[in-house]
């Protein structure tokens, strides 16, 4: 059964949007419809800033038809969904050239409209992005995101609080956009999917990229639901509903721009001559892909083959999530050398340390697990730092210098348990 949510859980973004407010005139938070963007930017309107949002079609043909006359009309503000009037940007620049003060407009985006080359160039050193993705376990348990920072300095923190098994299925097949929090069965779940899925594609396909043929980007969808974690091969996926890689290539790109996927580039050093240079492609919810797929913890208990990507892509996401919220700048990749021995996710730091994890749908470990994660300690060099491979079992297990195997809980492993903010199974 999934948790209710509370109406407010603590986002670890505010700290960041409050911060960018005290000293950057514009804020723009991006993140996938349904993230919880308008909920937390909500709470920053008042009576000196407005709240306004062009998801109302009269507003927004006023804001098209005129852009610099509406912000004439306003001093400071909170405007959602800006990427529906991609010229009220360049307004905003404008507006900001003249007048700089810090916390001016605060703004969201349901696609990442600083893609557009001109609207970035125009806005820069004026505006402070800030990621909102779909809850993150270390939210939904009212804790601090920790591993990272431990893990950075070679330790593991064993968790206070353990989902594995079916608990942990039922985190991973609800995922964190609160409305499949809010729901308490798979079909329920599925049936908001393909809803969410419909208005994405009938709406926000056709704003940002003008696609006509939304019966062929909604199967090339399904068919990357099948591919998530693996991977990226347009030719392969075009192939199998009549696209060509091209228009792949471009479709792929849409649904990054809306948050719904990412590729995952390989992590790849000069020393290292036989690596892969394919990216992977991941889901940035893991329940959403589950919706997508049809599954559910019956089908997995048949056949549990189906739950390795889906909890690639649940563990994906939550160590994206860390990652923005890090100290110091890191990016996620992936490794694969021409040996077929892999990591599923790398990450590194700003200065060059690296973290490997490996994701593994299983309540057993062994040497032969650490393989790939071994080659890339020794292509690392001095700047790695720790060897991972998550399971499904309460354990935290040495395999050697820098390697060891833990629960997936470890991801939050000092998240403060607090009454009502639970995520019960």
């Amino acid at each position: 059964m999934a948790a209710s949510v509370p109406p407010l859980i603590p986002r670890m973004a505010t700290r960041q949007v409050e911060a960018a407010l005290a000293d950057t005139p514009a804020v723009l938070v991006t993140g996938p419809r349904q993230s919880g963007k308008t909920t937390l930017v909500r709470a920053f309107a008042g009576k000196d800033r407005a709240y306004i949002t062009l998801d109302d079609d009269t507003v927004l043909a006023g804001v098209r038809a005129d852009p610099a006359g509406f912000l004439r009309t306003i001093d400071r503000a909170v405007i959602d969904e800006v990427q529906r009037a991609p010229e009220l940007l360049r307004a905003i620049k404008r507006s900001i050239d003249d007048d700089r003060r810090p916390g001016r407009f605060l703004l969201t985006g349901s696609a990442n409209v600083l893609a557009l080359p001109k609207i970035s160039e125009s806005l820069a050193g004026r505006m402070e992005v800030v990621g909102l993705l779909p809850f993150s376990q270390v939210e939904l348990l009212g804790g601090k995101p920790s591993f990272l920072k431990a893990a950075f300095a070679g330790r593991i923190v064993p968790p206070k609080h353990l989902l594995q098994h079916q608990a942990l299925m039922n985190a991973v097949l609800t995922g964190g956009y609160p409305e499949m929090l809010r729901r308490d069965t798979p079909p329920r779940r599925q049936a908001w999917a393909r809803e969410y899925l419909r208005a994405l594609l009938q709406r926000d396909v056709r704003d940002i990229a003008g696609i006509e043929k939304l019966d062929a980007m909604s199967k090339l969808f399904r068919t990357l639901a099948h591919h998530s974690g693996q991977l990226v091969n347009f030719a392969q996926a075009g192939g199998r509903i009549g696209l060509d890689d091209k228009t792949v290539s471009k479709y792929v790109g849409v649904l990054e721009h809306l948050f719904i996927v990412r590729r995952v580039e390989p992590w790849l050093r000069n020393r290292m001559k036989r690596l892969v240079k394919t990216p992977k492609l991941h889901f940035l919810d893991s329940g959403l892909l589950a919706a997508t797929l049809g599954a559910t913890a019956a089908g997995i208990a048949n056949d549990r083959a189906l739950f390795g990507p889906i909890l690639e892509s649940f563990v994906y996401a939550e160590i994206r999530k860390q990652a923005d919220w890090h100290d110091e700048a890191c990016e996620v990749y992936h490794f694969r050398d021409k040996d077929q021995d892999e990591v599923d996710l790398v990450v590194e730091s700003q200065s060059g340390e690296t973290i490997g994890i490996e994701v593994k749908a299983a309540a057993t470990v062994g040497p032969a697990d650490f393989k790939g994660l071994r080659k890339l300690a020794a292509a690392s060099g001095k700047d790695f730092r720790l060897g991972v491979v998550l399971y499904d079992e309460d354990r935290v297990t040495p395999f050697g210098e820098r390697m060891v195997a833990a629960p997936v809980s470890i991801l939050w492993a000092q998240a403060r348990i607090e009454q009502g903010n639970n995520l019960k199974p």
